[in-house]
């Protein structure tokens, strides 16, 4: 298995791939040889992001079958499921880098502000277990000047969710807490800009 370093690398590879409008060979072959995949497969990273239909992990790091365990969920949050897949992929693969992967122009962050400044009864109670898993992480920041300035009030409070996923990984887990002391594991955070095409790694 690579290591995270090499693993963030090829990452950032792919994306710069991705943004020039080309895809590495390797990629296409390995949609082409998908049976060799029956058996098993060896993901160098662990991708945790958000549902959008923009971002597609495996696309903007243009990689191929096998190369990403990718779990999805609105707003990128961390929550018992999402641990334990990642918990399980590590144990599995012995992948050592997880990417928690957000974007610009976040829906569920936008809808977490909107929540917090003008509660609604419209949302039901499974809409609000996400809101309510972003909610710490953007509070702070609704009660500072920034509010008044929607345009950046959202995107400081989509980087400060993505840290926020990044430390509940790092600390919310016994397993994976005790992975990175050992640096047998790295946990970053990331975000994609869907006007560029580009991810920012935060390391």
């Amino acid at each position: 298995m690579i290591t995270a370093d090499e693993a963030i690398k090829r990452l950032k590879e792919g994306n710069e791939r991705f943004v020039s409008g080309v895809r590495s060979i390797e990629t296409i072959v390995k949609q082409i040889q998908r049976a060799t995949f029956v058996e098993g497969q060896t993901p160098f990273a662990i991708i945790l992001g958000c549902s959008d239909s923009r971002v597609p992990a495996e696309i903007v790091f243009d990689q191929g079958l096998g190369d990403l365990f990718v779990i999805r969920v609105a707003g990128n949050i961390v929550a018992p499921s999402q641990v334990g897949s990642v918990e399980f992929a590590t144990e599995m693969f012995g992948t050592q880098l997880v990417v928690v992967l957000g974007h610009s122009m976040c829906g569920a962050v936008k809808a977490t502000i909107d929540e917090l400044d003008k509660p609604s009864d419209k949302n039901s109670s499974n809409v609000l277990s996400i809101v309510n898993r972003i909610r710490p992480a953007v509070e702070t920041l609704f009660e500072t000047e920034i509010r008044n300035d929607p345009e950046k009030l959202l995107a400081a409070c989509i980087h400060a969710n993505i840290l926020a996923s990044t430390n509940q990984l790092m600390h919310g887990s016994q397993k994976l807490e005790n992975l990175v002391q050992q640096g047998k594991l790295k946990i970053v955070g990331a975000e994609y800009s869907l006007a560029t095409g580009r991810v920012e790694f935060f390391e």
